[in-house]
């Protein structure tokens, strides 16, 4: 009976070292120092967000986090949904822009036949 329980104590005294080792080599698995709590290294402009602007999102690593690959596909659809959208808008704006200068033109050969 007392064999067994040097070799469990040996056993956890062993598991202890091995986790404190490997705690200290590869640190909490963070490769920056922790932030400061409320603090988020996510940043958008406050307008005008771009595709370029959600690809280059980085979400904090934590251990109970949102798988990184689905992220990632997400905010690639996003941001190519957001892409496509101010690329209509700008054709719509060109095409409004163009109907008011046309209006503009029709309105001022109108008033000259007058």
């Amino acid at each position: 009976m007392a064999s067994a329980l040097i070799y469990l104590f040996v056993v956890l005294v062993v598991a202890a070292v091995i986790y404190l080792l490997a705690s200290w080599v590869f640190g909490r698995g963070e490769q920056l120092e922790p932030l400061p709590p409320g603090s988020t290294p996510t940043r958008l402009p406050p307008s005008g967000i771009e595709g370029s602007d959600v690809r280059e999102l980085r979400f904090q690593q934590v251990v109970r986090g949102y798988k990184a690959s689905e992220v990632d596909w997400a905010l690639d659809r996003l941001a190519g949904e957001i892409d496509e959208l101010r690329g209509r808008i700008a054709v719509l704006e060109r095409q409004l822009d163009v109907a008011g200068e046309q209006l503009a033109k029709a309105k001022q050969g109108g008033d000259r036949e007058d």
